[in-house]
């Protein structure tokens, strides 16, 4: 007997059981989405590698260690995309949606990364992302949080905390970086070896480590925020008038930077203390010179980004649940002869009552066995089509204690639009 095969490990099945909550779930984002006036837009899963390269940075874990590359048959070295700006920015490059435009956009779908498999941390994620281009205020900054916090309110969750920073402009991190490397290597005795990697590639990423041996080196580091222009300090300011006019609790965390090499000014994560040491389900900030490194008409940027797997998991630890929608109707045909007329009646149903779950019985078996599955689908009431009533259809209530009753049939769809 052949060897059974298993999914790749990182890789899940979404199994039927837990295709609800998913749904559920995508179907509050759409709204979400269109109650703010954003477009979707779908991207390719696979990209040239390069995109990531020139915009994620070299530098970085996700380039260094996280994405799946390969060579296809001519040669063209191709990833499969590790996170969803880089597409979205290439496209909009593109197509010349950008130039000049201001676009609200946002996406949905499948994300690849080697990590270590955990708990909210997949080989295979979904993400959201949500884009915005063209504006270069701090009002559309805080439209992007006030987004993310409107989510949580509807999807039930509480306890999560914004924490917000700001990287200024290219400038200033220019004179920042003199000031951090110069303090960096004083203290190379205490560097770790990505961080001494680092240090003179991306020294900011370094603030980014995540080693506990390295807590007090990095929390006595000098202070980004004393190393700012001056437009910088305005946009930063005018996001928190604007998120302390919106009614949203913030904590400034001068260490959060991001992973990621084309974050500019407003940076930003949701966190939460309920998933470990995993505990972002939310980040994003603004990327102003991303358009302009990846060929396009320089555009001010702006988005963040969900793990949905992540999100998800939230929500099962802290016992927020979505409620499956049950079967409202099981349609029986009592016997083989009945079929033709029930798969007519269920179709007419349909048709009259769209927003009805109907579940036709298939597949015969004895009453006692039909009645079995009908009971644990989970419907409201049964309905029986059997020649021995040829003009009426049988009702019975599952989750009622009523008697049996008849109606015509073709008054069935008037009953039940008054049920």
């Amino acid at each position: 007997m052949a060897k059974s095969l298993k999914s790749i490990r990182g890789m899940h099945d979404v199994l039927p059981e837990d295709s609800p909550r998913w749904q559920a779930f995508e179907a509050i984002i759409r709204r979400l989405m269109t109650a703010y006036a954003y477009s979707e837009i779908r991207t390719p899963i696979v990209e040239s590698t390069d995109l990531f390269c020139r915009s994620i940075g070299e530098v970085t874990d996700i380039v260094e260690k996280e994405m799946y590359t390969f060579e296809d048959r001519n040669g063209d070295l191709l990833t499969l995309r590790p996170e969803g700006t880089a597409s979205c920015v290439r496209s909009g490059i593109q197509h010349g949606i950008l130039h000049n435009q201001i676009r609200r956009l946002w996406y949905m779908g499948p994300m690849f990364r080697h990590e270590r498999p955990q708990k909210g941390r997949y080989r295979q994620f979904q993400q959201l992302g949500v884009e915005t281009f063209g504006i270069a205020d701090a009002d559309v900054d805080a439209e992007l949080i006030i987004i993310s916090a409107r989510l949580w309110r509807e999807l039930g969750l509480k306890d999560l905390r914004l924490e917000l920073n700001t990287l200024g402009s290219a400038e200033s991190r220019a004179r920042y970086r003199e000031v951090l490397v110069e303090y960096l290597e004083t203290h190379r005795d205490q560097l770790d070896e990505d961080s001494l990697r680092r240090v003179y590639k991306n020294p900011l990423r370094v603030l980014d480590s995540k080693n506990p041996e390295m807590a007090g080196l990095i929390s006595n580091a000098p202070d980004l925020h004393d190393y700012l222009d001056e437009e910088s300090v305005e946009h930063f300011e005018n996001l928190k008038v604007y998120l302390d006019a919106a009614g949203i609790d913030y904590i400034i965390n001068p260490r959060l930077v991001r992973g990621l090499d084309y974050y500019c000014k407003t940076v930003f994560e949701w966190v939460t203390d309920s998933l470990g040491a995993q505990g972002t389900v939310c980040a994003g900030g603004r990327y102003d010179g991303l358009v302009e490194q990846l060929g396009g008409k320089a555009s001010p940027a702006a988005g963040f980004a969900i793990g949905m797997e992540r999100l998800l998991a939230l929500m099962e630890e802290t016992g927020v649940a979505f409620q499956e929608t049950p079967i409202d109707i099981y349609l029986l045909p009592r016997a083989s002869s009945d079929i033709e007329r029930g798969l007519k009646l269920a179709e007419s149903l349909r048709d009259a009552l769209p927003e009805l779950k109907i579940q036709m019985h298939c597949g015969g078996g004895s009453n006692k066995s039909q009645m079995k599955k009908a009971d644990k689908s989970g419907a409201e009431m049964v309905l029986f089509v059997s020649d021995e009533e040829p003009d009426r259809v049988a009702i019975k209530y599952l989750r009622e204690d009523r008697e049996q009753q008849f109606v015509d049939q073709d008054a069935v769809v008037s009953f039940l639009q008054k049920k």
